[in-house]
């Protein structure tokens, strides 16, 4: 065992365990967003769940911070929780709508045809707005997928993970275990009446009504079972809970569309349960896992560290991927997978020089300036 495992063990205890499956949800998010221009549509995406991770990413978030920050409210302010949130959050952001602006004008194709015709000045007024992690509107969609952040997609998901922050830091972290409860009871059912009726919970990317109440309705019940769970769990030991977590989760994102086109509700119900039973499941048991080797130790740590590099850095090279598809009519999976994997490992390599390069030194920097 390590010095540095040694230390961790001895003070409040840190989850590895739930940072490795946070990496391991990072990388199938890749494998998703790979894989599904490749589809006609969410009926034949390879990696058809794919888009849950998201889910399962705010349920570990509210979970993380409820843990974090629950018994430290007398001493830190409102103020001083946001400043540590920005500090660990937007020093990635920025970077990700950098990366997509840099890109942006070599994307042009078949699928984006306007791209050229769009003047610096706007491309980089998006850029700017992106950083502040606001969603531009519809008027600003320079790319022509009414996406809420047209130079790096991704970043839809941390506007709502803000939302999710502010309720909680103003708002529900005074709530009590039993009106936290009646919040997510209500939540749940909210997110299985859009699964249900919609047959999925995929959306939340574009500035209108209908996608905005999907964002939310994907945020609330995941964000605050997190944070309930993070109240309510009573620790047990569980063998080898990193490998059987990670496999739940493959399972659940990999697993083929359910119900077809003419059942539509099934696969609304498969999410409502992946969603709402499996991942806390997944999350209880991977917090009260237990680490038996140095080696899992290093794997859940390396994960950890490059699962939002990777999730922020990814989607510029996705949009390369995507444009090459389109230009070339007929692209199959056998052609494309040399490809994707070349995407897959560049994007693993530049989220982990991202960390040490540059989101490490700038977060320090931050904090001391910030104090």
């Amino acid at each position: 065992m390590t010095t540095d495992l040694k230390n961790e063990l001895a003070s409040k205890p840190h989850y590895r365990i739930l940072d490795g499956l946070r990496g391991v949800a990072a990388i199938i998010v890749v494998t998703f967003h790979l894989t599904e221009p490749l589809g006609t549509g969410h009926l034949d995406i390879l990696v058809n769940h794919g888009y849950l991770a998201v889910d399962f990413f705010f349920l570990l978030s509210g979970f993380v911070i409820g843990y974090a920050y629950h018994d430290r409210w007398k001493n830190i302010t409102v103020g001083n929780f946001f400043k540590r949130r920005i500090e660990r959050l937007q020093p990635m952001v920025i970077l990700g709508m950098t990366l997509g602006a840099i890109g942006f004008y070599f994307t042009d194709s078949t699928i984006w045809p306007l791209i050229h015709t769009i003047p610096l000045w706007k491309m980089l007024l998006v850029m700017l707005i992106g950083y502040t992690i606001l969603p531009v509107p519809l008027s600003l969609d320079i790319r022509g997928w009414q996406e809420m952040h047209p130079l790096n997609s991704v970043g839809w998901s941390l506007f709502f993970e803000y939302i999710a922050n502010i309720l909680y830091a103003v708002w529900i972290r005074k709530f009590s275990t039993t009106a936290l409860t009646i919040l997510v009871i209500l939540s749940a059912i909210a997110l299985a009446h859009l699964a249900l009726t919609n047959g999925d919970v995929s959306g939340g990317w574009t500035l209108n009504l209908e996608q905005v109440r999907v964002g939310f309705t994907r945020t609330m019940y995941p964000f605050f079972a997190g944070l309930l769970l993070s109240r309510i769990a009573k620790p047990i030991k569980i063998k080898n809970s990193f490998l059987w977590c990670s496999l739940l989760v493959a399972l659940v994102l990999y697993m083929p569309r359910i119900g077809g086109a003419n059942h539509f509700w099934m696969n609304g119900f498969y999410e409502s349960v992946c969603v709402i039973v499996v991942f806390p499941a997944i999350v209880y048991l991977g917090a009260t896992g237990t680490m038996r080797t140095n080696r899992e130790y290093k794997i859940c740590k390396f994960l950890g560290e490059i699962s939002y590099p990777l999730y922020l850095v990814h989607y510029p090279f996705v949009y390369f991927y995507v444009a090459w598809i389109s230009n070339n009519k007929g692209i199959t999976l056998m052609q494309a997978w040399p490809y994707a994997l070349l995407i897959l490992f560049s994007s693993i390599i530049l989220a982990y020089v991202a960390l040490k390069w540059y989101d490490e030194p700038v977060r320090r920097w931050l904090r001391k300036k910030m104090g």
